[in-house]
């Protein structure tokens, strides 16, 4: 076939993953149309009920028809794909895809285990399968605790959070979207979930296509670092942004700045009206002060500093009264 005879989109990188034959790919040149989710994705998910819905995407309770067939007892998965909307746009199933790929690499016990990205070719809906975790997530736990968590209950969930933010970064892989409704307590332990507008870190995944999310403003922006509001990448230090929001917020049951953006909040400068929550020792202040700097040249809390401070002990009375223990 001559170039004048091939036709390939110009934009769509998930076509021929949706074309139904071989022919179809060399006759069919626009963007096929999404269709109504069915009852039954790929011949073998039934969906049962909705679970969520995020910036990009829904998740949805369903039972895996073929698993059941062979007599598992717990046939039911949890499966993800494009809101309506979003699915129209050219490359959001790459951008699906791309979650995927970045999250089928992480082995880790607090990050969520996906199982496979298929494609229900009749509807061209793409869609991905995950662990079904039952347990709330931390946006529900805090509207049950208003007041904030005790720093013992705050550390249960922060030091699984640390250890899941630090293995997925030194796997090359940037969440992106740390916020209460993205971390769940499970019933085997916290997990952190939703990897949709992650990336790859720069040089370490490179055969990932590197697909901008900014034209989809589907940042949640109480929790955006200020650099992601203005366009630039994702990065490590966004990700400690988004956790320092998440911690101040447990902690106290209040965001650090009145539920605004960050943009917002450093137009009022209200950095200058932070203060240590009464239910966090002092001595972790600093530290996670430094997580929510709005200048990424100051936000310099890592992983590392914030799973030590939080490891560490905190001091006894007499310590607290003298400064120092005896000897």
């Amino acid at each position: 076939m001559n170039k004048s005879q091939r036709v390939e989109p110009a934009s769509d990188l998930t076509y021929f993953a949706f074309a139904a034959t071989a022919s179809a790919q060399t006759t069919q040149a626009a963007t096929p149309s999404t269709g109504k989710l069915p009852q039954v994705l790929g011949g073998r998910y039934l969906i049962e009920r909705l679970l969520g819905v995020g910036g990009m995407g829904a998740v949805y309770r369903a039972r895996d028809l073929l698993r059941e067939q062979f007599g598992d007892p717990e046939p039911y998965v949890a499966l993800k794909t494009l809101s309506d909307d979003f699915a129209e746009y050219p490359d959001a199933h790459a951008l699906l895809y791309t979650e995927f790929a970045l999250t089928a690499r992480l082995s880790h016990r607090h990050v969520v285990r996906l199982f496979g990205f298929d494609v229900d070719t009749a509807s061209q809906r793409a869609f991905i399968t995950l662990e079904l975790l039952k347990g709330p997530t931390l946006d529900h736990l805090l509207s049950e605790r208003p007041e904030g968590l005790a720093w013992n209950e705050l550390c249960e969930i922060a030091l699984p959070l640390f250890e899941a933010l630090a293995y997925s970064h030194s796997r090359g892989v940037i969440h992106g979207d740390i916020k209460p409704s993205n971390v769940i307590i499970a019933e085997d332990g916290v997990r952190l979930f939703d990897y949709g507008l992650g990336q790859p870190l720069e040089g370490v995944l490179k055969n990932l296509p590197r697909l901008s999310r900014n034209r989809f403003k589907a940042w949640t922006a109480r929790y955006a670092a200020p650099e992601l509001l203005d366009g630039v990448e994702p990065s490590e230090a966004s990700d400690i942004y988004a956790l320092g929001c998440l911690l101040f917020e447990l902690a106290s049951g209040n965001h650090p700045f009145r539920r605004l953006s960050a943009k917002q909040a450093k137009a009022m400068a209200l950095e200058k009206e932070l203060r240590c929550p009464p239910n966090l020792p002092a001595y972790v202040w600093p530290t996670l002060r430094t997580a929510l700097a709005f200048d990424i040249d100051e936000r310099t809390a890592s992983l590392t500093q914030l799973l030590d401070i939080f490891r560490r002990p905190a001091p006894s009375r007499l310590q607290r009264w003298f400064g120092s223990t005896p000897g």
